[in-house]
């Protein structure tokens, strides 16, 4: 079900850019503590990812970003991945744990043993999708503690 959820929203921003500047998020309704990893962490976020530049956003700026047409999306603070079990895979980009659904437009890839979960949507066009996270792992690693290592 999640990720039928996700290529909705995939498929909703990238439909959205065609027609406006802003990239319309579904902002996520995190915890506490979460939120308060959120409001650290993406304003820390880089101004370019994947050579792109960053978006206006509708959503909550403490809680959402994108870059890019069609838009990279980053949601801090959503629920676990419904797809995630105790024995799926965890890989890990410069110490930074994630999981990876495969979505029609791309992938959707959430950080995994921290405090807050954070997705990024990335559409197929910037295949490797994966090699954004290099990009997002020193912000995720200074702002959103690790709780438990990926194995």
């Amino acid at each position: 079900m999640r990720a039928r959820t996700a290529a909705v929203l995939l498929a909703g921003a990238l439909a959205l850019t065609a027609c406006s500047a802003e990239v319309a998020l579904e902002p996520p309704t995190p915890d506490p503590a979460s939120a308060a990893v959120c409001a650290e962490l993406v304003p820390a976020l880089p101004a370019t990812l994947a050579g792109q530049p960053a978006r206006e956003v509708t959503g909550p700026r403490e809680l959402v970003a994108a870059w890019g047409t069609p838009p990279i999306t980053v949601r801090c603070g959503v629920p676990q991945p419904a797809a995630l079990e105790p024995t799926s895979q965890c890989f890990e980009v410069q110490g930074v744990g994630w999981f990876a659904e495969p979505v029609p437009e791309g992938y959707l890839f959430t950080t995994i043993g921290r405090t807050a979960f954070v997705e990024v949507g990335v559409p197929s066009r910037y295949a490797p999708e994966a090699d954004v996270l290099v990009e997002l792992a020193p912000a995720v690693s200074a702002h959103d503690p690790v709780q438990r290592p990926c194995v």
